[in-house]
């Protein structure tokens, strides 16, 4: 495996995933991965579980059959200043959050306004990562986007699964890719797994960087430890 910890995936409780946390847990220990993050998408996402569920998260054990289980959520910027569908009492709960933009909970604007959705997430200290910003439908001013990461100590997710499911999603990841390499900024490899068999998948981010020669130390789950280490930045005190 090119990664030990899986930053981005969901089960059941998002309502249009098809694996319970455990299932996903024991995939990621039969490939091999030494952690993982449960990222339910929030309530807004229809179908998806309520607050209730992140707050709750706690009551999971922080290893499962010697895999690190990081509690986490993939929440839905609602807003073009950057306001997400958790509210702070759950996400203090919470290990890793993800923030992103869906076409179901928030509409495309202007190049302006996704721009600005994206730095008021990044601007929460609850937030951690941006998940897939080269989604086409969201086009922002890329390198406003890294910069704004790059002073918050927050991560620019490549998303793997956008390869396959958001056309032009390459051009602008591979974009993305290269700022973040130019400015020294973090980025995660997430899977963004639905169903269990795609969980650490990460072939195509693996290759782009590897053809334009990332900085290892700059992925934040390249390994557990770097992945622990990552947390600490944000004032998540983990051991492994």
């Amino acid at each position: 495996m090119f990664l030990e910890v899986e930053t981005h995936c969901h089960t059941i409780a998002s309502g249009h995933a098809y694996n319970t946390l455990e299932e996903m847990v024991l995939e990621a220990q039969r490939k091999g991965l030494k952690g993982i993050c449960i990222t339910d998408h929030g309530p807004e996402m229809p179908g998806s579980c309520s607050s209730l569920y992140f707050y709750n998260l706690v009551v999971v054990p922080r290893k499962i059959n010697g895999i690190m289980v990081f509690r986490g959520c993939e929440a839905n910027i609602v807003d073009y200043e950057g306001n997400i569908d958790i509210p702070e009492a759950a996400l203090m709960r919470l290990d890793f959050v993800i923030a992103s933009l869906h076409d179901v909970c928030i509409p495309s604007g202007t190049v302006s306004d996704h721009t600005r959705a994206l730095i008021g997430a990044i601007k929460n200290p609850y937030i951690h990562c941006i998940g897939h910003p080269g989604n086409p439908l969201y086009e922002i001013d890329k390198e406003v986007v890294v910069l704004a990461a790059k002073e918050y100590k927050k991560a620019i997710e490549i998303n793997n699964s956008s390869f396959y499911v958001r056309e032009k999603s390459k051009e602008n990841c591979t974009e993305i890719l290269k700022l973040c390499k130019k400015h020294g900024v973090y980025i995660a490899m997430g899977s963004d797994a639905h169903y269990k068999a795609d969980v650490g998948r990460c072939e195509i981010t693996q290759k782009l960087v590897t053809e334009y020669e990332f900085p290892l130390e700059l992925i934040v789950n390249k390994s557990l430890e770097s992945f622990i280490s990552f947390l600490k930045l944000h004032g998540k005190d983990i051991e492994i």
